[in-house]
C-alpha cells in the first residue's frame, strides 16, 4: 500500500536525428527600398501676422494655466488655515472641560 508506484518505461521509438540547417547568406539578402515619393503639399509659410497670433495665444495659455494653479494653491492654503483654526478651537474645548 504504501509503496511507490513507478510508471512503465517509454515505449516510444526515439526520433531520427536530422543534420543542422545550412546557413545561406544570400536567401537573407535585404531587398532593395524603393524610394519614397516626394511631398506634394508646401510646407507652411508663417506671416507675421500667423506669428504675432500664435504668440499671442502661447501667451495667453500660461496665463490662464497661471491662473488655474494659483487658484488650486490658494484653495489648499484656505483650506489648511481653516483646519488649523478648527483644531485651535477644538482644543481649547477640551482644554476648558478639564477644568
Amino acid at each position: 500500500m504504501f509503496t511507490p508506484k513507478y510508471p512503465r518505461p517509454d515505449t516510444a521509438p526515439m526520433p531520427a536525428t536530422t543534420p543542422p540547417p545550412v546557413y545561406n547568406p544570400t536567401a537573407y539578402a535585404p531587398t532593395p527600398v524603393p524610394a519614397a515619393p516626394a511631398a506634394t503639399r508646401p510646407a507652411v509659410q508663417l506671416t507675421p501676422g500667423s506669428v504675432l497670433t500664435l504668440a499671442a495665444g502661447g501667451g495667453a495659455l500660461v496665463l490662464v494655466v497661471g491662473a488655474v494653479l494659483v487658484s488650486m494653491l490658494l484653495a489648499v492654503a484656505i483650506t489648511a488655515a481653516s483646519v488649523a483654526v478648527c483644531a485651535v478651537v477644538i482644543r481649547s474645548i477640551l482644554k476648558s472641560d478639564r477644568r
